[in-house]
C-alpha cells in the first residue's frame, strides 16, 4: 500500500514562510520529517489522483502533536500544508487518522478545538487519544476505590473514563492532614481527631505531572506502604503493592522554552527511587499507557477502525502510518488480551468488536522525525 503523498517542503522555504519571530519555536527535525513524508510517498497516493477519482482507503495515520504538528500554541507551517493534501474538496479527511498526545491535563474535546484551529480543519474528540484514553479499557479498576494524582480536570477525567469511586490527592490530605508536612503553612495548627470512615484505596492512577510534587510523593508512596490505608500501622510492608497505573512516561518535553521542560517521566522516576530507596524493592506499575506503549497503539487502531467503519470505508485498514514517534520500530504489533471483543460504548449502544480483521494484524510503521 502506497504512502498518501503529503509535500516537500525545503529549509530554505520552510524558514521564508514564517515569521522572524517565530522562526526560532519550529524545531529542526520537524523540518526533515515532513520531507521525508513526501519522499516516502507513492506517485498513486491522493496527491496524484485525478479530481472526483475516490478510493476506498486500507491504511490510516497516527500523528503525534506536540513538535511535530504543533509546538506550544503555535502550528507548523509545513504541517498544516500537509494536511491539505490529505483533505478532499469539501474539506474532509480522504484516510481515518488519529491525533497522539501525551498531554492529560485537559479534555478530549477542548484539544479538538485546539487542533482544528491550529491545523485548519475540523478534528472531533473521537480523533484524540489523550494520554489516559486507554485507561477507559481497563474495566477491571472502574469499580475499585481509586487516588488519582495530577492536575487539571483529573477527577473529572477519571470518571469520564468509567471510574466509579475516585480519591484525589487534595480529598485524602484533607482526610489525613499529618501527612502533608513539607509546607509548613499547612500543617494544622491543632491535632485533629482521627478519621475512621476513610474508603481503603485500591489502586494509583497517575495522570500526570501534579503541581505539589512533594505532596503527592509522600502521600502515594503511605498509600503504599500502607496497603491503602494511610491511616493505619503496619508492622510489614505490603508486598507486591496494591496496583499501580500511570499515564504518560515523557521524561522531558518541549514548549516555546529553548531546553525541554520535566515531564511526568520525571516524576515516575523520582516516585520509583523512593519507594526503591524506602522498601528495598522495585515500584511495579500494573500498566504504563501513553506514547510510546503499545496499549495506546493498540487503541489508535480500535479508533482507526472505528472510523473506517463510520465513513462507509470497507477495505480492512492493513497499515498504520505513525509520524513522529521515534520509540516505536516498524513491526507488526502482538495481540494483547484485553483488545480481543472490547466491549465499548458507542453512542447509548455496545459493541463487541475484535481489532483482527479477517484473522489478520495491522502493521504499524514509524515515520521517524
Amino acid at each position: 500500500m502506497a504512502l498518501c503523498c503529503l509535500v516537500t517542503v525545503s529549509k530554505a522555504a520552510w524558514r521564508k514562510w514564517l515569521p522572524g519571530a517565530q522562526r526560532s519555536i519550529v524545531p529542526a527535525r520537524a523540518e526533515g520529517l515532513w520531507a521525508s513524508l513526501w519522499r516516502s510517498s507513492s506517485s498513486r497516493g491522493f496527491a496524484g489522483r485525478p479530481p472526483g477519482i475516490t478510493q476506498t482507503p486500507t491504511f490510516g495515520f497516527l500523528f503525534d502533536i506536540d513538535g511535530v504538528l504543533v509546538r506550544g500554541r503555535h502550528a507548523i507551517p509545513a504541517a498544516r500544508e500537509a494536511f491539505q493534501k490529505l483533505t478532499d474538496s469539501n474539506g474532509q479527511l480522504r484516510v481515518p487518522v488519529v491525533f497522539v498526545t501525551n498531554a492529560g491535563n485537559c479534555f478530549r474535546h477542548a484539544k479538538a478545538q485546539e487542533l482544528s484551529s491550529a491545523l485548519g480543519l475540523e478534528v472531533s474528540p473521537e480523533q484524540i487519544i489523550l494520554s489516559h484514553s486507554p485507561l477507559r479499557l481497563f474495566r477491571q479498576f472502574h469499580e475499585k476505590c481509586v487516588l488519582v494524582s495530577g492536575q487539571g480536570p483529573i477527577e473529572e477525567n477519571a470518571r469520564n473514563l468509567g471510574f466509579q469511586n475516585v480519591i484525589t490527592i487534595e480529598a485524602l490530605r484533607k482526610a489525613y492532614p499529618l501527612l502533608d508536612m513539607v509546607d509548613q503553612s499547612r500543617r494544622p495548627k491543632e491535632l485533629p481527631p482521627p478519621t475512621t470512615d476513610f474508603p481503603t484505596i485500591e489502586g494509583v492512577i497517575l495522570f500526570g505531572e501534579p503541581v505539589r510534587w512533594e505532596t503527592n510523593l509522600q502521600l502515594i508512596i503511605d498509600v503504599l506502604l500502607s496497603n491503602g490505608n494511610p491511616g493505619a500501622e503496619l508492622s510489614a510492608v505490603p508486598y507486591p503493592h496494591i496496583p499501580v497505573l500511570a499515564c504518560n512516561m515523557d521524561l522531558l518535553w518541549m514548549a516555546e522554552a529553548k531546553m525541554p521542560r520535566f515531564g511526568h517521566g520525571t516524576f515516575l522516576l523520582c516516585l520509583e527511587n523512593i519507594y526503591r530507596k524506602v522498601t528495598g524493592r522495585e515500584l511495579k506499575y500494573e500498566a504504563l499507557i501513553g506514547k510510546p506503549s503499545i496499549v495506546t497503539y493498540h487503541y489508535a487502531e480500535y479508533l482507526i477502525k472505528q472510523q473506517a467503519e463510520k465513513q462507509g470505508w470497507e477495505s480492512p485498514i492493513r497499515r498504520l502510518y505513525a509520524v513522529g514517534e521515534k520509540a516505536l520500530r516498524a513491526k507488526q504489533l502482538p495481540p494483547l488480551p484485553q483488545f480481543q471483543n472490547l466491549d465499548v460504548e458507542l453512542s447509548s449502544t455496545k459493541e463487541s468488536t475484535n481489532l483482527e480483521t479477517g484473522g489478520e494484524q495491522t502493521e504499524i510503521f514509524l515515520l521517524p522525525s
